[in-house]
């Protein structure tokens, strides 16, 4: 929910450690008070009320009024209506991204870095307006002609600076998803791709699986292991993480992320299942069987995460994103991830003997593909998350 907000509007309670927002103060609209900010607000800039009143101050005002609303192309139908705003105070983009607002730093840690701040002080930008100040006061005291040389020389400052200074931003450090999520990617895409790749050859010849003598168990292990690697990377920056325990027994079946937790566990027991079949010396044949319903769930373990992705409406990247191209980059990442490792281990063996400055080859090849296979996925992971934060 934190990466589909458009608004970036949730934060981690630093208390309870899950994610809240504001609730508009259900408390005290339900003992017929207003909310708190309306309350406080010297200047009553802060209006509520029923829209679906006609007499209500709120509707007459929207009603009067020029208004506007936050990104209404996220398709959030947005409740919270503007009154002579600016560009600048609704669009991210129209302001200069520093890390720093007019009265807020968050550069020393927030979210799940939040503990380390009080230790930490970010640097402040003064030198412009040392400058500004210097001039101010050399400008009270010269003559006319240097007055004007130093008004001059101001306005030049004011026009390479920044039109509008950010006063607070959402927290961007400790709240978006990091290498956890790019090796979660990696590793389930990995488990996917080497169990699709080799029951396709069980499928394709019958004679590959005859002659596999406990490949197939090999296979099912490895892949079993990726899997177990996934879901500690997955539950590994919850703040919570008994909690992950509610997408299975409170599952919402239209979140994408309810689908791929049963659909992990589908796979994983499809995994099992070819391992008993091994232990227990069973017909081969069953693994053909097992492959048949096992490969389309190995797909959809690397591929829903894009539309999972999809879903949170925040991320125009991602949101933007049609099936047919979610569906070739998950293929592709499944094909990259199973053949680039085979090969590379197939090349190093000969006949089941070990050359040892082969493998040695062949492992620092894969580390190479593997680091810089996941640092171009955590870069586009990133940029994702960083567009609505600009």
């Amino acid at each position: 929910c934190m990466q589909a907000c458009p608004y970036d509007a949730l934060y981690i309670d630093p208390d309870q450690g899950t994610a809240a927002k504001c609730n508009y103060c259900v408390h005290r609209l339900e003992n017929a008070y207003e909310p708190a900010c309306v309350i406080v607000c010297p200047t009553e800039a802060i209006v509520s009320g029923d829209l679906d009143d006609p007499a209500s101050k709120i509707a007459q005002l929207v009603a009067s009024h020029d208004t506007t609303v936050r990104k209404p192309e996220s398709g959030a139908k947005p409740n919270v209506f503007y009154i002579e705003t600016s560009e600048e105070m609704l669009d991210p983009a129209a302001t200069e991204h520093t890390g720093t607002g007019m009265w807020s730093e968050q550069v020393a840690g927030v979210g799940h870095f939040a503990k380390y701040a009080e230790n930490r002080l970010g640097a402040a930008d003064t030198d412009s307006l040392l400058v500004q100040l210097a001039l101010e006061k050399k400008a009270s005291e010269a003559q006319p002609r240097d007055q004007a040389i130093i008004r001059d020389v101001m306005a030049k400052l004011g026009d390479d600076s920044p039109k509008a200074k950010r006063s607070y931003d959402q927290p961007s450090k400790g709240i978006l998803w990091g290498w956890e999520v790019s090796a979660y990617i990696m590793t389930k895409s990995m488990a996917a791709g080497f169990y699709i790749v080799a029951m396709l050859g069980v499928l394709l010849d019958y004679s590959v699986l005859v002659a596999s003598n406990g490949v197939i168990i090999w296979v099912a292990a490895s892949c079993i292991a990726l899997l177990g690697l996934t879901g500690l990377l997955l539950v590994k920056d919850l703040d919570r993480p008994e909690r992950f325990l509610y997408v299975l027994l409170r599952p919402n079946w239209e979140s994408w992320l309810v689908r791929g937790a049963y659909i992990l566990g589908a796979f994983g027991a499809v995994l099992t299942a070819h391992i008993g079949v091994e232990l227990l010396e069973l017909d081969a044949s069953f693994h053909q069987s097992l492959a048949i319903v096992g490969i389309p769930l190995a797909w959809m373990t690397g591929a829903y995460t894009g539309w999972l992705f999809k879903q949170a409406k925040g991320r125009t990247i991602w949101a933007s994103r049609s099936n047919f191209e979610i569906s070739s980059i998950a293929t592709l990442e499944m094909i990259a991830f199973a053949l680039v490792p085979y090969s590379l281990v197939s090349y190093a063996f000969d006949k089941a003997e070990i050359q040892t400055p082969l493998a040695l080859v062949a492992a620092a090849l894969l580390l190479t593909f593997v680091y810089f296979a996941f640092k171009h996925i955590n870069k586009g992971l990133q940029k994702a998350q960083m567009e609505p934060l600009l």
